[in-house]
C-alpha cells in the first residue's frame, strides 16, 4: 500500500508541476505583450491518510498523537500579477497607457458585450469611433463610444489626447475643437473591488466575471486622474509585467521538482517489480 501512495504522490507532483511548467512558458511567451499580466500557480498539499487518529488523555493514559500520510500535491489556484508593467512611448498619440489603477472599457460593437483592458492600442476606424485594434469600441464615461466629431469645420489634421481622458480635435483651418462638442466626452475607467474574479478572454481582455465593479462618483464608469482612477498617458503604452529573471528561477525550480517526482514513481516502479518477482520465485 505504502508503494502505491508512493506512487500516486509522484504522480500527483508530475501532474502539478506540468501545469507549472505550462504558466512559466506563457509567462516567457508573452514577455513582449502589450499589457499582458504574469500569473503564478499556488500549491496547496493532498487529503492525508490517517493511519491512527489523535486520543486526548485520560485518568491512566497519555494523549495519542495522530499517524498521518499525504497522498501528494495539488494546485489550489492560479494567481494573476496585476501589478503595472512599463510604460513605453510609442509616439502615437491613440496609443493609450494607464499610469495608476484602472482599465479602459470596450464593447463589441456587434453584441455590446463589455470588456477591461489595459491594452491602449487604439486607433480611429472609418466611422470616427476609438476602437481597438479588433474593432472593439472604447467606451466614455456616460457608456456611449468615443466617436470623433461628425460636422468639423474642415479637415482633421490631428488629434491630442490629455492625462483627464479628453480629446482635442485640430483642423487644416487653423481651429480646434473638444471631442463631443459642447458635452466633451471622457474616457471611461473601471476599477474592480476583486481583480483576481477578471476572466481572461485574450487579446488583453477581461470579462467582469465577479470581479464586482467600483460604483464611480458620477456617471457609468470613472473619470481619469479622479480618486481611485489612474491618468491617461497618450502616445504610451503599458508593457507586459513579466520578470524574465524570476521566470527563469521559477522554470530550474520547477524542472528539478518535476525531475524529482519522476524519480520517485521510477524508484517505486522498481520496488513493486522487486515484489512481484519475489512473488513468482
Amino acid at each position: 500500500m505504502a508503494l502505491i501512495g508512493s506512487l500516486s504522490s509522484g504522480v500527483s507532483g508530475l501532474q502539478t508541476f506540468s501545469k507549472d511548467l505550462e504558466i512559466i512558458g506563457n509567462n516567457i511567451a508573452n514577455v513582449n505583450t502589450t499589457g499582458f499580466k504574469s500569473g503564478s500557480l499556488s500549491f496547496a498539499e493532498s487529503f492525508s491518510n490517517t493511519l491512527r487518529a489523535s486520543q486526548p488523555s485520560s485518568g491512566t493514559t497519555s494523549n495519542t498523537l495522530a499517524a498521518q500520510i499525504g497522498t501528494g500535491v495539488q494546485f489550489s489556484g492560479v494567481n494573476t500579477n496585476f501589478n503595472q508593467g512599463a510604460l513605453a512611448s510609442t509616439g502615437q498619440a491613440t496609443d493609450l497607457g494607464i499610469s495608476g489603477d484602472g482599465y479602459f472599457i470596450v464593447k463589441s460593437p456587434a453584441d455590446s458585450s463589455a470588456y477591461a483592458t489595459r491594452v491602449g492600442s487604439f486607433r480611429f476606424d472609418d466611422k470616427g469611433y476609438l476602437v481597438t485594434q479588433n474593432g472593439m469600441q472604447v467606451q466614455d464615461t456616460t457608456g456611449a463610444a468615443v466617436q470623433l466629431n461628425q460636422s468639423p469645420p474642415a479637415a482633421l489634421q490631428s488629434v491630442s489626447i490629455n492625462r483627464s481622458g479628453q480629446m482635442v480635435e485640430y483642423y487644416a483651418d487653423g481651429s480646434d475643437s473638444t471631442t463631443g462638442g459642447g458635452t466633451p466626452q471622457t474616457i471611461g475607467m473601471a476599477t474592480f473591488k476583486t481583480k483576481g474574479a477578471l476572466m481572461s478572454q485574450g487579446n488583453g481582455l477581461f470579462a467582469f466575471g465577479a470581479a464586482g465593479m467600483n460604483t464611480p462618483a458620477s456617471g457609468t464608469y470613472g473619470s481619469p486622474g479622479s480618486a481611485g482612477y489612474g491618468t491617461v498617458e497618450s502616445g504610451m503604452l503599458e508593457q507586459s509585467n513579466v520578470d524574465l529573471t524570476s521566470e527563469f528561477a521559477n522554470m530550474i525550480t520547477a524542472q528539478r521538482s518535476f525531475q524529482a517526482n519522476a524519480r520517485v514513481v521510477t524508484v517505486s516502479d522498481s520496488l513493486l517489480d522487486d515484489i512481484v518477482n519475489l512473488k513468482r520465485s
